[in-house]
């Protein structure tokens, strides 16, 4: 197996991404969305953290009428940035796009999405995506390679006490189905070895993808390791990972369903503890059905590839994360893995 042409979702046909990003004085938050082709794409969904902030999750449930979803949002400011949808089904609703309810013109977009905690690490509790922000990822979305680290929905993402980001991953299979997933990685749980310093996810890298990456040097583990003990103890932090998988495959509501599920095996691979009391853990699915229905094998390995890709993405966003530094307005102050362990990435810097 490979990656597609650039590692990302958007290697997925007809996939767009755009990102929102709100980093002035007192903000660290943002929106990210993905769009399906005009005609939309089958979607499914699992939740797996106990406490999770969603909206139109039960529409994607396999017994459930809808079977096209038009938009994902995957967004940060906590319940608050669930308005951010409202800015996509605007948008959606101008161009004309969304399940038919009657005459022409006369269309509900279907917008599902997800949220991750972020609030007050810019500074301002209250400052969160609107339906701005939404409609302003709307704008940004395209079918390039996807931006990642600090950007989007992980503008102020928080991993294990280092700064967040958002990934992207992509592979091809044997038969030429592209299956491929983003990450906005915001957990309460660590993606990093204890006794290593190592991110997890690299471990699953594919043709080299990682090779650039090493294990940090004993110093810089001890250095990391001092710092921990450093921090005050606090109340339980919130948190959550969020994304979504996309193939090009023709696929069924329940089998979308399933192949979220088996992703959060592939997000349980490179997050320690995961699905925590304090994450709302939630992957989104959708097949834009381009290709042909897979045989009962080919879906196998399709479902494998899937938590493949939501590895190896969460990994890609951790590596793209930069440090922020938020104390002057009140907010917080995080460091990236990089900056963390600049011994094992000597040649990514």
């Amino acid at each position: 197996m490979r990656p597609g042409p650039t590692n990302s979702l958007t290697d997925v046909a007809g996939i767009r991404v755009g990102h929102a990003t709100r980093r002035e004085p007192g903000w660290l938050t943002g929106s990210t969305v993905v769009l399906a082709p005009d005609a939309g794409a089958v979607g499914g969904v699992d939740v797996r953290g106990a406490g999770p902030g969603t909206r139109e999750t039960d529409l994607l449930d396999p017994r459930n009428l809808v079977d096209r979803v038009n938009a994902v949002l995957l967004g940060g400011g906590s319940a608050f940035g669930l308005a951010a949808a409202d800015g996509v089904m605007q948008s959606l609703y101008a161009a004309g796009l969304g399940w038919p309810v009657g005459g022409p013109g006369q269309v509900v977009p279907i917008v599902p999405g997800a949220i991750l905690f972020d609030l007050g690490r810019g500074g301002g509790f209250a400052n969160t995506p609107s339906a701005a922000e939404g409609a302003a990822a709307y704008r940004a979305a395209h079918g390039g390679a996807v931006e990642q680290g600090s950007v989007g929905a992980a503008t102020g993402a928080s991993s294990g006490g280092l700064k967040g980001g958002i990934g992207s991953a992509s592979v091809v299979l044997p038969n030429g189905t592209t299956v491929a997933a983003v990450v906005a990685v915001n957990s309460a749980g660590s993606p990093v070895d204890p006794h290593t310093g190592a991110l997890y996810a690299v471990r699953w890298g594919v043709e080299g993808e990682f090779d650039a990456v090493g294990e940090p040097s004993m110093q810089d583990l001890e250095a990391a390791r001092n710092r921990a003990a450093a921090q005050r103890p606090g109340g339980p932090g919130m948190a959550t990972t969020i994304g979504l998988i996309a193939t090009d495959a023709t696929l069924t509501k329940a089998q979308c369903q399933k192949v979220a599920g088996l992703g959060h095996d592939g997000m349980a691979r490179a997050i320690n503890p995961v699905h925590t009391l304090f994450d709302g853990d939630t992957l989104f699915a959708l097949a834009t059905g381009d290709r042909p229905a897979p045989d009962l094998m080919e879906l196998f390995v399709l479902m494998q590839a899937a938590g493949d890709c939501v590895t190896r993405a969460i990994g890609h966003g951790l590596l793209a994360a930069e440090s922020v530094d938020c104390t002057a307005s009140g907010g917080v102050a995080l460091r990236s893995w990089r900056d963390a362990f600049p011994s094992a990435v000597p040649s990514v810097r």
